[in-house]
């Protein structure tokens, strides 16, 4: 079973592993970490007189998404910061198992909606207790002068 290493990174550079993974592109050449500990025992080339170094792509046996809204097909639509990195990760895991608010029937989602579409999507359930942490602003009001 594989799992994802947890490494400092930059993440676009991260992002692009994945990427790359659900692409099916095994590797890629960026500039992004030459000359630091993070190129150490990578492969090095040189483009147009600049270096780069040679990163693998991240993929995984299961990926665990949560949705917002998905339907019974596996079709998912995100909400916010959950848009970074879900749908991503969904094409690169071989089995994908969404974790939705709401479940709906197929056909009820607007297509130009959905971020991840159902082959990515082996299961789908609707999960329980979603606990909506946020950050509340206090304001101490200014002592009268």
């Amino acid at each position: 079973m594989s799992v994802m290493p947890a490494r400092a990174g930059v993440p676009h550079e991260i992002a692009q592993r994945i990427r790359a993974g659900g692409a099916g592109i095994p590797a890629f050449f960026t500039p992004t970490g030459v000359g630091t500990v993070v190129a150490e025992g990578k492969e090095v080339r040189e483009f147009d007189g600049r270096p780069y170094i040679m990163e693998r792509a991240l993929k995984a046996d299961f990926a665990f998404v949560k949705a917002w809204k998905g339907d019974k097909w596996g079709n998912l639509v995100y909400r916010k910061t959950a848009r970074d990195f879900n749908p991503m990760m969904a094409t690169a895991a071989k089995v994908t198992i969404a974790e939705v608010e709401h479940l709906v029937e197929p056909g009820e989602l607007d297509p130009d909606m959905v971020h991840t579409p159902s082959v990515y999507v082996k299961r789908i359930f609707v999960g329980e207790l979603f606990e909506k942490r946020i950050e509340k602003r206090t304001v101490t009001k200014a002592a009268a002068r």
